[in-house]
């Protein structure tokens, strides 16, 4: 006997009904976009996220970009030394507490800033989408992004 719910069940398992999917392609597509702009600066996504949380505000904890950019140190640490390597950064412990390290732009990671400033219009135009419907979006994703968190912070019940 065929349930009611199957035929609900089946098109729940349909790989483009999956939210997930949805935006793990988006992403994918993102960042083949991306890829050829930051390599104009010699950077990576990720290196640029950082940079991008440090030119906002410059002399970040490690600690607070991390948690910014949504990264554990594992992965935040290589980021860094590779950004100070390309001298873009310098890492300098915290005069008060010499476990916390400050990240500084240099001069050069200051002035990579103004190179960088024709990206967010380029992804733009390969979005095809306006420039209201990109924040629509942004404000959407961030929401979505946020409600995830809280549910996973929740214990499980």
């Amino acid at each position: 006997m065929a349930s009611a719910s199957r035929p609900d069940t089946a098109r729940q398992l349909v790989l483009d009904n999956q939210l997930c999917f949805a935006l793990y392609s988006a992403s994918l597509g993102m960042t083949r976009v991306y890829k050829p702009l930051l390599a104009g600066l010699g950077l990576t996504y990720p290196q640029y996220i950082a940079m991008l949380a440090l030119w906002e505000r410059d002399g970040l904890m490690v600690s607070e970009l991390g948690e910014r950019l949504f990264l554990d140190s594992g992965t935040l640490t290589p980021l860094l030394k590779r950004l100070e390597t390309l001298g873009l950064v310098a890492r300098q412990r915290d005069s008060t507490d010499e476990r916390r390290v400050r990240i500084h732009l240099t001069p050069a990671g200051r002035r990579l800033k103004g190179r960088a400033a024709a990206i967010p219009g380029c992804l733009l135009a390969a979005s095809r989408c306006t420039l209201p419907q990109v924040a629509a979006l942004t404000q959407q994703l961030q929401a979505l992004r946020d409600q995830l968190a809280q549910s996973a912070a929740e214990p499980a019940g």
